[in-house]
């Protein structure tokens, strides 16, 4: 299942100027001067303390029943341009937080499957609100090809807490605490449906990836996207779904620049004797091309 045909390298500049349109309508990039994309004073790098959160909920909560909005003065914090572009801000519109960048490297990787006729399906682990899936369904659309899929696999609920005993690099993750990743099916299935690509070549596991990617009824991979940013998480999806990736596929790493993320990937190489070369895509994420 999920085995295409070779797809035509892409000539037509109206599909083109439709992936384009998507990835800068998929990051918010079209309105990254309205201080309504950022509603949400999140910090990726610097995490607002529980306290300041919960006063802000509050606040929010309040100044809601007048129909007024909190918002942050506008360049309050870094250069929002380029934070967009290498996804190093936490959105509070768009509907991926992972930046021009790293969808190109999507892109690239979808597109050069399709060419090279490597057979399988397309998988995020960790999606947020589907802006990664629903640009691989894009893509597929794009392109016509109508016989993979893509799977969206989430817990729907956040991250899980840290695992300490069984899975130490994780001890002091506070990633289950952001109430801000936690996305609900029903809200990743409206944003598909906001596109017009929620349909049959999409298919959702939901749940925690303990209890899903084991058995998820998928025969064999092209795309392999990790999302996870814990160790748990990105170990789980490599142990559960790597040896269903098919030669010449490719496996993409969010959020390998943080360590318990990078620590499982290099754990998961050195037990498999994998040897392929990783390659940076914006001093954030990596990916690596299983060997043909």
């Amino acid at each position: 299942m999920g085995a295409s045909k070779i797809v035509p390298a892409p000539s037509s500049e109206s599909t083109q100027l439709y992936i384009e349109l998507m990835k800068r309508v998929l990051t918010d990039s079209v309105y990254i001067d309205s201080p309504l994309s950022h509603v949400i004073p999140y910090r990726p790098k610097a995490f607002t303390p529980y306290w300041k959160r919960t006063l802000i909920a509050a606040l929010q909560a309040v100044l809601a029943k007048f129909q007024v909005i909190l918002v942050e003065p506008e360049k309050t914090w870094g250069n929002r341009e380029n934070d967009r572009l290498l996804g190093r801000d936490w959105p509070a519109r768009a509907h991926t937080m992972i930046g021009m960048k790293r969808l190109e490297n999507l892109q690239y990787c979808v597109e050069t499957v399709m060419r090279d006729a490597v057979p399988g399906d397309l998988i995020e682990t960790g999606v947020w609100r589907g802006g990664a899936c629903i640009f691989m369904r894009a893509l597929l659309k794009a392109y016509g090809d109508l016989e993979r899929r893509v799977w969206v696999a989430d817990s729907f609920q956040g991250l899980p807490p840290p695992n300490v005993s069984t899975y130490g690099a994780d001890a002091g993750d506070k990633h289950h605490t952001f109430d801000f990743l936690a996305v609900s099916r029903e809200q990743v299935e409206q944003n598909f449906s906001k596109y017009d690509l929620l349909d049959a070549q999409v298919q959702f596991l939901p749940g925690w990836f303990t209890d899903t990617l084991a058995s998820a009824p998928i025969e064999r991979l092209s795309v392999l996207r990790l999302d996870g940013d814990m160790y748990e998480s990105t170990i789980q999806a490599l142990e559960a779904l790597y040896d269903r990736l098919s030669p010449g596929g490719f496996v993409i790493v969010d959020d390998y620049e943080l360590k318990p993320c990078a620590q499982a990937v290099h754990d998961f190489r050195a037990a498999r004797g994998l040897q392929e070369d990783i390659q940076d895509i914006d001093g954030w994420g990596a990916y690596w091309r299983r060997a043909l």
